[in-house]
Protein backbone atom coordinates (compact mmCIF):
# COMPACT_ATOMS: atom_id res chain seq x y z
CA UNK A 1 0.00 0.00 0.00
CA UNK A 2 1.26 3.10 -0.84
CA UNK A 3 0.76 6.67 1.11
CA UNK A 4 -0.69 9.42 -0.67
CA UNK A 5 0.65 12.71 0.52
CA UNK A 6 -1.71 15.73 -0.10
CA UNK A 7 -0.19 18.67 -0.19
CA UNK A 8 -1.90 22.12 1.60
CA UNK A 9 -4.02 24.19 -1.16
CA UNK A 10 -2.79 27.64 -0.32
CA UNK A 11 -4.65 29.98 -2.93
CA UNK A 12 -6.07 33.56 -2.81
CA UNK A 13 -9.96 34.53 -3.49
CA UNK A 14 -12.29 37.56 -3.52
CA UNK A 15 -13.78 37.63 -0.07
CA UNK A 16 -17.39 36.94 0.76
CA UNK A 17 -19.82 37.51 3.19
CA UNK A 18 -19.55 34.10 4.26
CA UNK A 19 -15.76 35.16 5.05
CA UNK A 20 -16.86 37.56 7.69
CA UNK A 21 -16.63 35.48 10.66
CA UNK A 22 -13.09 34.17 10.18
CA UNK A 23 -11.99 37.25 9.38
CA UNK A 24 -12.92 38.86 12.67
CA UNK A 25 -11.66 36.11 14.43
CA UNK A 26 -8.46 36.65 12.94
CA UNK A 27 -8.67 40.60 13.50
CA UNK A 28 -9.21 40.07 16.95
CA UNK A 29 -5.99 37.37 17.35
CA UNK A 30 -3.90 40.17 15.52
CA UNK A 31 -4.71 43.46 16.77
CA UNK A 32 -5.12 45.22 20.09
CA UNK A 33 -7.82 47.64 18.19
CA UNK A 34 -9.58 45.48 15.80
CA UNK A 35 -12.05 46.60 12.58
CA UNK A 36 -15.91 45.92 13.72
CA UNK A 37 -17.58 43.76 11.97
CA UNK A 38 -19.26 46.18 10.13
CA UNK A 39 -16.44 47.75 8.71
CA UNK A 40 -15.76 44.58 6.87
CA UNK A 41 -18.97 44.07 5.93
CA UNK A 42 -19.37 47.54 4.32
CA UNK A 43 -15.97 47.29 2.12
CA UNK A 44 -17.69 44.23 0.64
CA UNK A 45 -21.40 46.34 0.50
CA UNK A 46 -19.46 49.07 -1.33
CA UNK A 47 -16.99 47.17 -3.42
CA UNK A 48 -13.44 47.70 -2.32
CA UNK A 49 -10.84 44.95 -3.55
CA UNK A 50 -11.04 42.57 -0.81
CA UNK A 51 -9.05 39.36 -0.60
CA UNK A 52 -8.56 36.53 1.47
CA UNK A 53 -5.69 33.83 1.84
CA UNK A 54 -7.10 30.06 2.19
CA UNK A 55 -4.80 27.53 3.04
CA UNK A 56 -7.32 24.67 2.27
CA UNK A 57 -10.43 26.00 3.90
CA UNK A 58 -8.88 27.95 6.67
CA UNK A 59 -8.65 31.63 6.51
CA UNK A 60 -4.85 32.60 7.19
CA UNK A 61 -4.70 36.42 5.48
CA UNK A 62 -6.54 38.90 4.17
CA UNK A 63 -6.36 42.36 2.65
CA UNK A 64 -8.78 45.17 1.77
CA UNK A 65 -7.64 47.95 -0.55
CA UNK A 66 -10.12 51.11 -2.26
CA UNK A 67 -9.41 52.32 -5.67
CA UNK A 68 -10.57 55.89 -6.81
CA UNK A 69 -9.41 58.59 -8.80
CA UNK A 70 -6.22 57.44 -10.17
CA UNK A 71 -5.27 56.39 -6.45
CA UNK A 72 -5.22 53.06 -4.16
CA UNK A 73 -5.35 53.16 -0.59
CA UNK A 74 -4.06 50.00 1.20
CA UNK A 75 -6.55 49.53 4.38
CA UNK A 76 -5.99 46.24 6.12
CA UNK A 77 -3.44 43.59 5.66
CA UNK A 78 -3.20 40.49 8.12
CA UNK A 79 -1.65 37.79 7.73
CA UNK A 80 -2.13 34.91 10.70
CA UNK A 81 0.81 35.03 13.05
CA UNK A 82 1.21 31.25 13.12
CA UNK A 83 1.41 32.43 8.86
CA UNK A 84 3.62 35.33 9.14
CA UNK A 85 7.47 35.25 8.25
CA UNK A 86 6.73 33.46 5.08
CA UNK A 87 6.09 35.76 2.34
CA UNK A 88 2.53 36.00 1.95
CA UNK A 89 1.80 39.29 3.21
CA UNK A 90 4.08 40.31 0.39
CA UNK A 91 2.44 38.52 -2.11
CA UNK A 92 -1.02 39.54 -0.91
CA UNK A 93 0.13 42.66 -1.04
CA UNK A 94 1.40 42.84 -4.72
CA UNK A 95 -1.47 40.98 -5.47
CA UNK A 96 -3.24 43.94 -4.42
CA UNK A 97 -0.99 46.30 -6.39
CA UNK A 98 -1.74 44.04 -8.99
CA UNK A 99 -5.54 44.95 -9.22
CA UNK A 100 -4.55 48.49 -8.63
CA UNK A 101 -2.90 49.28 -11.63
CA UNK A 102 -5.92 46.93 -13.32
CA UNK A 103 -8.49 49.32 -12.21
CA UNK A 104 -6.12 52.30 -13.59
CA UNK A 105 -4.49 53.55 -10.34
CA UNK A 106 -0.82 55.23 -10.57
CA UNK A 107 -0.50 55.91 -7.02
CA UNK A 108 -0.44 53.48 -3.63
CA UNK A 109 -0.94 54.75 -0.46
CA UNK A 110 -1.11 52.87 2.97
CA UNK A 111 -0.51 53.68 6.86
CA UNK A 112 1.46 51.71 9.29
CA UNK A 113 2.05 52.31 13.22
CA UNK A 114 5.31 53.88 14.06
CA UNK A 115 6.13 51.26 16.03
CA UNK A 116 5.37 48.20 13.45
CA UNK A 117 9.20 48.08 12.07
CA UNK A 118 8.25 44.50 10.34
CA UNK A 119 5.34 46.09 8.40
CA UNK A 120 7.83 49.45 7.16
CA UNK A 121 10.38 46.95 6.18
CA UNK A 122 8.03 44.79 4.23
CA UNK A 123 6.61 48.14 2.32
CA UNK A 124 10.01 49.77 1.64
CA UNK A 125 11.45 46.70 0.31
CA UNK A 126 8.30 46.77 -2.01
CA UNK A 127 9.33 50.54 -3.26
CA UNK A 128 6.83 52.24 -1.03
CA UNK A 129 8.45 55.34 0.42
CA UNK A 130 7.60 57.57 3.42
CA UNK A 131 5.78 60.61 2.99
CA UNK A 132 4.61 62.18 5.90
CA UNK A 133 3.62 61.29 9.58
CA UNK A 134 0.18 61.06 10.75
CA UNK A 135 0.35 62.30 14.20
CA UNK A 136 -1.97 60.45 17.01
CA UNK A 137 -3.38 58.29 14.08
CA UNK A 138 -3.67 55.23 16.08
CA UNK A 139 -5.46 54.18 19.34
CA UNK A 140 -2.79 52.57 21.44
CA UNK A 141 -2.38 51.36 24.85
CA UNK A 142 -1.50 54.69 26.23
CA UNK A 143 -3.42 57.37 24.30
CA UNK A 144 -2.36 57.30 20.71
CA UNK A 145 0.21 56.35 17.98
CA UNK A 146 1.63 58.12 15.31
CA UNK A 147 0.86 56.44 11.56
CA UNK A 148 3.83 56.64 8.93
CA UNK A 149 2.19 57.19 5.71
CA UNK A 150 3.73 55.95 2.58
CA UNK A 151 3.31 55.96 -0.82
CA UNK A 152 4.44 53.73 -3.71
CA UNK A 153 4.19 55.56 -7.71
CA UNK A 154 2.59 52.37 -9.84
CA UNK A 155 3.66 53.46 -13.39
Amino acid sequence: MSAILKEPLLHIRPMQQSDIEATMEMELLCYEHPWTEGIFKDCLRVGYCSWVYMLDQRLIGYGIMSVAAGEAHILNLCIHPEHQGKGLARYLLQRLLTLAREHGADTAFLEARSSNRIALGLYESIGFNEIGIRCGYYPAKKGREDAVLLALNLQ
